[in-house]
């Protein structure tokens, strides 16, 4: 009688982040840049306990474009904060590139931030005083760059979002969406594992907003990770794919594959 080998089949996008987050206590490989496993966030508001995470596992891989969405109080601003070094959990294990920062001290936190992560906010940030080139600089100042080596990399950078031919202008200069693109060349000028947005077309209109969401669609392609908090549905819909919080955990992990037919109309295909 002959032996026959099966060969074992490869596990299903979800089968696999469902294996990585539940290995507690294991270093992720490479491949996740971001991986979550159980947790929790709790706060005593005058003795009374607020969870707002309550066990909450998520893998993102590298060069993923990932949307974290939720209404008001689903707990997606506490998670943006403890993946953004902002904050710890209370309980569980928060995996960056392959380090345990969920355990870390804040001088730690502020080292790991500043290196790993590129924010982009709802409001612009910029300094009223400098030109475009000048604030997506500023970080670079602080890393003790070289200024003609700050001016290139700063300019790569704008030139990344579609911005060079108003780098040398002034924010009162620029309308809300090139604004936001020097906020995101900003975020992206220490070359982070990470652009993080939360809520970054919140003051904009739907035109530039499409417009600014076509910047991060592109810069995904380009292999730049990217999670956006948001709880609009049609700002999340831009992302490869979704995860939807509700009170305080993961109610659903989509991955989305979008088609325009003819008649423009979004087609949305789900895989698990």
């Amino acid at each position: 009688m002959s032996d026959t080998t099966h060969a074992e089949a490869p596990l299903s996008t979800t089968a696999e982040r469902q294996a990585v987050t539940s290995q507690a206590g294991v270093t992720p490989s490479r491949d996740w840049v971001i991986v979550t496993r159980g947790i929790k966030r709790e706060y005593d508001m005058g003795g009374e306990i607020v969870r707002a995470l309550r066990g909450v596992d998520v893998a993102i891989r590298r060069n993923e474009y990932v949307a974290i969405m939720g209404p008001s109080g689903s707990g997606k601003s506490t998670l943006m904060n403890i993946v953004g070094c902002l904050d710890t959990p209370t309980d569980g294990e928060y995996w960056l590139n392959g380090t345990l920062v969920s355990s870390m001290k804040d001088d730690e936190l502020a080292r790991i931030r500043n290196k790993e992560i590129g924010f982009v906010f709802q409001t612009f940030n910029l300094l009223p005083r400098a030109t475009a080139l000048h604030n997506v600089e500023l970080p670079l100042v602080y890393a003790g760059m070289s200024a003609k080596q700050r001016r290139e990399t700063a300019a790569y950078a704008l030139e990344r979002v579609q911005l060079t031919s108003r780098m040398h202008h002034k924010p009162n200069e620029l309308s809300g969406g090139q604004r936001q693109r020097v906020a995101i060349a900003r975020a992206l000028v220490n070359n982070p594992s990470i652009l993080l947005a939360d809520e970054p077309t919140g003051n904009l209109d739907s035109t530039t907003s499409s417009e600014i969401m076509k910047v991060f669609e592109e810069l995904a392609e380009q292999g730049q990770t990217v999670i956006m908090v948001t709880h609009e549905a049609d700002i999340a819909a831009h992302a490869r794919r979704v995860v939807a919080l509700h009170d305080g955990q993961v109610s659903s992990d989509t991955r989305r594959e979008r088609f325009v037919n003819d008649n423009s109309h979004i087609i949305e295909a789900k895989k698990g």
